[in-house]
């Protein structure tokens, strides 16, 4: 899934300046990308067209901030229409005949902060009043994705639960990992510290209760989980790199963002009954980017390789794993050396992963496999020997993922040697 265009620009985006012959298109300011001109020149269709040639379910964020519901009725029937109304033939006349399939609708974006500055009672007012002309149905059965709480503000959960839960299909959350908690000095992205290391992963671990106090809200309102909890924007965020433009949010990413992602992938799986999607941000080149490139160069982070090897969790079956953990302690700081989950797959396999958060030491698991039967165990492991080892592009990679042989099985237990600072993903046949 692949989500567009952003972010807070999308509550200042007009959909029609991204349509018909790209000399012609308006050329505005973004002044969320330190006002950069913003041409245009990548609009509705590029992004569709995007979305298919890599395979992606499109994720468009609606303007509620300084838009109207005419506006979003009319992008949304431009793009899914396939009658011969005028929006369905203009869409034709710009080169797709096609409708398109939109799988997830944004109805706006952090409206309690740059999507409108708005309380969570007038917010729930908007959602409720774009939803009516929303019209999902057969041309549209995209689901209605509401604009969620920042981090720890259960209010917000609780309004819009209580107010406008018909009105969404999921609610979404955003939590970025500082790792000083400051926006104004956030931390370094490469040459950090051990203590900053533990910091960052302290941080990170706020996820879990916070989606758990989320969740506990929205069942008192939604019993049966129809709505689900979307964590949408979530990852690090660090200081820009030195000599970078400053509103770019260009930075490094290093081991410690690989086994960060992990840990949240691990913690998401745990709450798989109401956490239904999750995306970080971002894709390339900002925040904790998959892919960093420098002109024609190219390199895919640590990131990268951490969700490629948790690729065999998607669309699996969370499945119980309890584990008792070391910790590891820093400047009075503790954080779990350990968090894992494991899934049943698509093709009937178990998997499990693994994020070592400790920087120095390794921990062997000994995990009861219960009723599994399981004979082989064989996985890949993401290590290095700094915990910021990165890679640039176009120099050839200094981390990436190896084959994994610390695993064994044998009388119904599964025993794994863990690296110190890792991602292990392991199969079990």
């Amino acid at each position: 899934m692949v989500r567009w265009p952003g972010g807070c620009f999308a509550d200042e985006y007009l959909w029609r300046d991204g349509i018909g012959p790209r000399d012609q298109r308006p050329v505005r300011k973004n002044n969320w990308w330190g006002g950069a001109a913003e041409t245009n020149a990548f609009g509705t269709h590029e992004f569709m067209d995007f979305v298919e040639q890599i395979g992606a379910e499109a994720y468009i964020s609606i303007n509620v901030g300084s838009s109207t519901p005419t506006y979003m009725r009319e992008w949304i029937e431009y793009m899914t229409s396939p009658g011969q109304d005028t929006l369905a033939r203009e869409r034709r006349k710009n080169g797709r005949d096609k409708p398109w399939k939109v799988a997830l609708w944004g109805i706006g974006n952090e409206s309690w902060g740059c999507g409108g500055n708005m309380t969570p009672e007038y917010y729930a007012n908007e959602l409720r009043r774009f939803g009516s002309f929303f019209h999902q149905g057969e041309d549209n059965p995209g689901l209605r994705v509401a604009t969620g709480p920042n981090s720890d503000e259960t209010r917000w959960t609780e309004v819009l639960m209580k107010d406008a839960s018909q009105a969404m299909d999921a609610l979404s959350l955003h939590y970025y990992t500082l790792p000083t908690g400051d926006w104004k000095t956030k931390g370094a992205a490469i040459g950090f510290t051990q203590q900053e290391w533990v910091d960052t992963f302290a941080q990170t671990l706020k996820m879990d209760d916070f989606i758990k106090r989320h969740s506990a809200i929205m069942d008192t309102y939604d019993p049966k989980k129809r709505v689900g909890l979307y964590v949408d924007e979530w990852g690090t965020w660090y200081d820009v790199e030195k000599g970078t433009n400053p509103s770019y949010l260009y930075q490094q990413n290093t081991l410690r963002d690989a086994v960060l992602a992990a840990a949240n992938f691990n913690i998401f799986h745990q709450h798989a009954d109401r956490v239904r999607m999750t995306s970080v941000a971002q894709t390339i080149n900002v925040l904790q980017a998959m892919i960093l490139t420098d002109g024609g160069k190219m390199a895919l982070t640590p990131t990268y390789h951490a969700f490629k090897m948790y690729v065999p969790f998607q669309d699996a079956t969370s499945l119980p794993l309890e584990l008792t953990t070391p910790n590891f302690s820093a400047g009075g700081k503790t954080i779990p050396a350990i968090n894992a989950s494991a899934a049943r797959a698509k093709d009937g396999r178990i998997f499990i992963g693994i994020a070592n958060m400790d920087p120095q030491d390794r921990v062997e698991l000994d995990i009861d496999l219960g009723a599994v039967k399981a004979k082989a165990v064989s996985g890949e492991v993401l290590t290095a020997n700094r915990t910021d080892a990165n890679n640039v592009p176009g120099q050839p990679a200094t981390i990436a993922p190896m084959p994994y042989s610390g695993g064994r099985i044998g009388q119904g237990r599964l025993v794994l040697d863990i690296p110190a600072k890792s991602v292990v993903v392991v199969r079990l046949d």
